[in-house]
């Protein structure tokens, strides 16, 4: 990956209690390496931090960059979902969230998901003929919704990025990374 192509690019990584603590901190360590600004972007009230679930329990506490009512879409390049069961069932609920990921389809720039972050990507709308994958719990809600989900590490559609698990995270980070070097994607919609 060319690291120059990402110097400069901002990212918010989306996020509440319960997120799947590799899902964050893998995604957000690999992107701050090339040269990234990364923002941890949580519900309003989550400004004191936001707990990671680490695979059997509660993990690490990370601080939260700025709330959803202090973040833009238009402020950044790329929008990532970590997963954990905890995490995506709360921000499908929250039509601030859901209104922050439509942003970003809506202008045209990548968005990545993993593991059960597709339900938030359901309740905002946006899957409905997109190629993708998720933990395998999640595919008979994607294929619901309309999307065609299939069994790989890593989905790329038009700037949507998906993967299964955490053991799918290096082909996760390399192509939410290289989404990222390409800027916008005309095919990318809401």
């Amino acid at each position: 990956m060319n690291t120059q192509a990402l110097n400069g690019k901002r990212v918010a990584i989306l996020a509440t209690d319960g997120f799947e603590e590799s899902e964050l901190s893998v995604p957000k360590a690999s992107l701050a390496g090339h040269g990234v600004d990364v923002d941890v972007v949580a519900p309003e009230g989550k400004a004191d931090g936001i707990r990671a679930w680490a695979e059997t329990d509660w993990g690490d506490t990370y601080e939260v960059s700025r709330t959803l009512d202090q973040a833009k879409a238009a402020d950044y390049h790329a929008l990532v979902l970590p997963g954990g069961l905890f995490n995506p069932d709360a921000l499908r609920l929250d039509e601030d969230a859901l209104k922050f990921v439509r942003a970003f389809f809506e202008s045209g720039k990548p968005v990545a998901a993993i593991c059960h972050a597709p339900w938030i990507l359901i309740n905002a709308g946006v899957v409905e003929g997109r190629k993708m994958t998720s933990v395998p719990s999640v595919s008979q809600d994607l294929k619901n919704a309309g999307a065609h989900w299939e069994d790989s590490e890593v989905v790329v559609d038009n700037g949507l990025v998906t993967s299964r698990t955490p053991k799918d995270l290096d082909a996760f980070c390399k192509r939410l990374e290289e989404e990222l070097a390409e800027g916008r994607h005309s095919g990318q919609h809401s």
